[in-house]
């Protein structure tokens, strides 16, 4: 899907530019996100909102959660048309049904894996988590957020939802994002990653 090979490879530039002067952020991911947005060249701010941007607005670092997840594998499991902010639709499966703890209550999130990525030999481990919470329209984006993971070895898998960060089109209606499925509700405030957008 081309949003996520956006960050991914907008990502791997600044983690190998020794050049590129370091944005705020308390975490590596957080910086890498602020240099990508801060750049004209890459950053999908519209130039409006990129004229006066410092740094994206982050909730606390918070350990709390990071959790590992429960995995059972979707081998059947059948490709679909996800709903995009767009009349454009993205080609997904569900790979996995994630299961775990978070702030003690049990929890499901659907895992889905994107066709076009699944084809490409650079992108076919990477999975997609979108999930909405009980932030979302207050703290956070209204349309959700999306985490990226990697295929995993094993049958567990590391979900840090301080890596949380908004679709794209929270920024520039130009995008096409894919919508977050009722079904990747979780029903509490998960206070992790990217904070909502003010547009100027």
């Amino acid at each position: 899907m081309k949003y996520i090979k956006y960050i991914i490879i907008t990502f791997a530039i600044y983690a190998c530019s020794e050049k590129k002067q370091a944005a705020i952020g308390e975490t590596p991911f957080q910086i890498n996100l602020n240099n990508t947005y801060k750049d004209a060249s890459k950053s999908p701010l519209k130039a409006k909102d990129l004229k006066n941007f410092e740094g994206l607005d982050f909730f606390k670092f918070d350990s709390t959660y990071v959790v590992i997840a429960r995995i059972k594998r979707q081998a059947k499991a059948e490709w679909f048309n996800m709903k995009t902010t767009t009349e454009r639709l993205s080609r997904e499966r569900i790979y996995a049904v994630a299961k775990f703890q978070l702030k003690g209550k049990d929890f499901k999130l659907n895992i889905y894996q994107g066709e076009e990525n699944m084809n490409s030999e650079d992108y076919k481990d990477y999975l997609f988590l979108p999930f909405l919470d009980n932030t979302n329209g207050e703290e956070t984006y209204a349309g959700g957020r999306y985490i990226d993971l990697k295929i995993p070895d094993e049958h567990t898998i590391e979900i840090d939802f301080n890596k949380a960060y908004n679709p794209l089109c929270a920024y520039n209606e130009k995008f096409s994002c894919p919508i977050v499925p009722r079904v990747n509700y979780l029903d509490l405030k998960v206070e992790a990653g990217v904070k909502a957008f003010s547009k100027n």
